[in-house]
């Protein structure tokens, strides 16, 4: 028969009744280990503090990761700074610190397709996540276009807009890519104009420069108004290289 500690038994239920799981589930073997290693209590306490920390970081983490819907491959370990353009591999490590978030500023990365905007945005939403616990969802435009329409003929619009607005930056993949109806840039444009009164960061990745966004928006007007709104508080990356990474991947295969 398994002996019982009554003390160790009342003090499992009483961090069981606080929520402190891991505390409640280490305590028995970090006393063990403060017993075997003379610690004191502050030491004891501490560490099981500490461990309670730690899990509750990594699975908040965690979640923010799964909700935010990066690509599995757009991490920073994997991103080949050598095939990036000058200007944003040199300006990587003041993006990666966040202030540009907390600022509110937009990130706007232009080029070619196949030059790595997306993959340099997914790895900075990533790193915001696991550096300094922001929320960020990195959404194809298509993507985000069909859930604004959905919500505008639910008359759900406001309120999909303010559950946008608390997280911290949102990337926009592929802006012009795929091209839309009048009513579909509608919304677009209200989301971006929402973004820009609740001074929230927008990431956008396009093969469009702004002189040809009104392919994007149907109307000069609301595209010079989208333009505006995005340019007011932003960092403008131009990704310029001769061949995409997959044309120079190709190559190198042949070279072997």
């Amino acid at each position: 028969m398994k002996d019982t500690n009554p003390v160790m038994d009342s003090l499992e239920h009483v961090l069981r009744a606080l929520g402190l799981h891991v505390m409640q589930r280490e305590a028995a073997a970090v006393i063990a280990q403060a017993e075997q290693q003379n610690w004191g209590y502050r030491r004891s306490v501490q560490h099981l503090a500490e461990l309670e920390v730690a899990e509750r970081l990594s699975r908040r983490i965690a979640l923010l990761l799964k909700r935010a819907e990066i690509p599995r491959e757009f991490t920073l370990a994997r991103l080949d700074q050598t095939r990036v353009a000058e200007k944003p591999r040199r300006l990587l490590p003041t993006l990666l610190t966040g202030d540009f978030v907390r600022r509110g500023d937009n990130l706007l990365c232009f080029g070619l397709p196949g030059r790595g905007k997306s993959f340099y945005c997914g790895a900075i939403c990533r790193e915001l996540i696991q550096q300094h616990e922001m929320k960020t969802w990195f959404v194809p435009s298509y993507k985000l276009v069909s859930q604004l329409l959905s919500a505008k003929s639910q008359h759900q619009l406001p309120h999909t807009l303010e559950r946008l607005g608390k997280l911290d930056a949102i990337c926009i993949d592929d802006i012009g890519y795929v091209q839309h109806t009048a009513e579909e840039m509608e919304v677009l444009f209200t989301f971006l104009a929402e973004r820009h009164v609740q001074q929230k960061t927008v990431m956008v990745t396009s093969n469009l420069v702004f002189s040809q966004w009104d392919q994007i928006f149907k109307n000069p007007m609301t595209a010079m108004a989208a333009v505006d709104r995005l340019v007011h508080r932003s960092v403008i990356l131009e990704f310029e290289r001769k061949k995409s990474n997959r044309e120079e991947e190709a190559e190198q295969r042949l070279q072997v």
